[in-house]
């Protein structure tokens, strides 16, 4: 192995491996460093997202949703499956061969793209020298023209509920249950409780998220978090506001553990709940343990993210960071999208990045997602806009695939019409707030999308009828304005 490269990427997950595949495209002699090990100890690539994060999560969320809809709801379609069961452990294999295929497509990447694959921590020392520690203590100093520090996040943990791995486990953890919990705690009710809280509570568990912050998703534009919250509470979850966890004990209660959870809620009064297991999803935090020497002239901000500029250039010449690592949200294809940025920019080619438009999704069903400026937003920076909204019930193809439930938001500016934002609580939210993306990476207006024609019968027809209902022209319900 050459101890000197053009680039050499820390971590492999989204923003890592993807610059590193752009980089190799691009001439550029690449090495990546990933430490992530696999549960028999052989080092794997795709970092959170593909191992722990988006990829294995998704797996159980679609188990769960199939065995949820083959209990409660294929019999309104004439169908009876008789007696079901659900087993876990078939679950949890299904979701480790999911990853471990995925592995094997970036390993099978790395090698087409002639990317060197390197297994061990990667430490950026000064003067853009890297130091490898390999997975057998070997070590070595590598050198190159450039670095890309892509090292991710790790889940917060909070000392009111220290995580055991057992009784009180993370995100991580929730993904390794071998049978579902009676009782299911979990703290926080965000993108992550809300998913992992779905997938216990469909296959069966009385689930209860306790969120410290006193509104519901405040990260969403408020119409579809208050109709989400309605949705997800019929399903079963039992979300409480501005409830703060204040202790946790495990205890033995007949030779079984249970947690104790202390916490104050929204008026201030002390309660208790006793669960099974306890999930901590408080958020997640950059992950720059053991990555930078003192002298490597990289900085962090007050959040502990490394310090970049809109183009992810850090403070230290020729190291550039990107992903959960940097501000911004923590979200898999930002990270990737900023990777493809950095390669190419690397390369001398004049990349940006439109950070106006990165979609958002929670992978509830239905589905929760935006992308552009909320409402909220808009009235923060005092912006003049105009809204339009359509529900999924007056959809034929939702109602004949009985997920009528939930609406598309659009918002447009008042004088040029462009498209400001996307918002759905829905099926299928998460592809439909992507054609909405395109469409406004283009500048195009609420009028252009209402113009444009759409396939029928399908979901997406309610993205056309919210983009007409901007300017009152809806056909498929009433308007709120007069049609000009």
């Amino acid at each position: 192995m050459s101890d000197k490269f053009d680039v050499i990427v820390i971590g492999s997950g989204p923003a890592g491996y993807v610059a590193a595949i752009r980089a190799a495209q691009l001439g550029l002699n690449t090495a990546c460093i990933e430490k992530w090990r696999d549960k028999a100890g052989k080092g794997v690539n795709g970092g959170t997202c593909l191992n722990v994060g988006c990829i294995p999560s998704k797996a159980l969320l679609d188990s769960s949703h199939k065995y949820y809809e083959a209990k409660s709801a294929f019999s309104g379609h004439g169908i009876d499956v008789g007696e079901i069961s659900v087993d876990v452990p078939a679950m949890i294999v299904r979701k480790d061969k999911i990853v471990n295929q995925m592995n094997s497509g970036i390993a099978g990447l790395f090698q087409a793209n002639k990317v060197t694959s390197l297994y061990g921590s990667g430490k950026l020392l000064a003067n853009k020298k890297v130091q490898y520690l390999d997975h057998d203590g070997n070590e070595k100093i590598l050198e190159a023209e450039n670095v890309i520090l892509a090292s991710g996040s790790i889940p917060v943990s909070i000392p009111p509920a220290p995580v055991d791995n057992e009784v009180i486990v993370d995100s991580t953890g929730a993904l390794e249950f071998t049978e579902v919990p009676e009782r299911l705690g979990v703290i926080g009710a965000g993108v992550i409780g809300l998913e992992l809280g779905s997938v216990w509570g469909r296959l069966g568990s009385k689930v209860v998220c306790l969120e410290a912050l006193d509104s519901f998703l405040a990260i969403m534009d408020q119409t579809i978090a208050k109709e989400s919250k309605k949705i997800l509470t019929k399903q079963g979850l039992d979300i409480r506001l501005g409830c703060r966890v204040t202790g946790t004990e495990v205890v033995d209660s007949n030779g079984k553990k249970e947690v104790v959870v202390t916490y104050t809620g929204q008026d201030g009064s002390e309660a208790k709940e006793i669960f099974d297991k306890l999930i901590v999803c408080v958020g997640r935090r950059p992950y720059t343990d053991g990555l930078l020497a003192d002298d490597s002239g990289v900085k962090l901000d007050e959040r502990g993210s490394i310090y970049v500029n809109d183009l992810c250039s850090t403070s230290a010449p020729g190291v550039w960071a990107v992903g959960d690592v940097v501000r911004g949200p923590m979200l898999a294809h930002k990270g990737s999208e900023e990777g493809v940025m950095v390669a190419e920019r690397i390369a001398g080619e004049k990349t940006v990045m439109n950070y106006d438009i990165v979609p958002n999704v929670i992978y509830t069903h239905p589905e929760i997602a935006s992308v552009g400026k909320t409402e909220e937003q808009l009235k923060a920076d005092g912006e003049d806009y105009k809204v339009g909204t359509f529900p999924f019930v007056a959809i034929g193809r939702a109602v004949a695939a009985d997920e009528a439930e939930g609406m598309v938001k659009m918002i447009a500016h008042a004088k040029t019409d462009r498209v400001l934002g996307c918002h759905v609580v829905g099926p299928s939210a998460a592809d439909l707030v992507q054609q909405v993306a395109i469409a406004m990476e283009f500048g195009s207006s609420a009028e252009d999308i209402g113009m444009t024609i759409f396939g029928h019968p399908t979901f997406s027809e309610a993205v056309k009828e919210a983009a007409l209902a901007v300017n009152g022209h809806a056909i498929h319900m009433p308007n709120r304005k007069k049609r000009k």
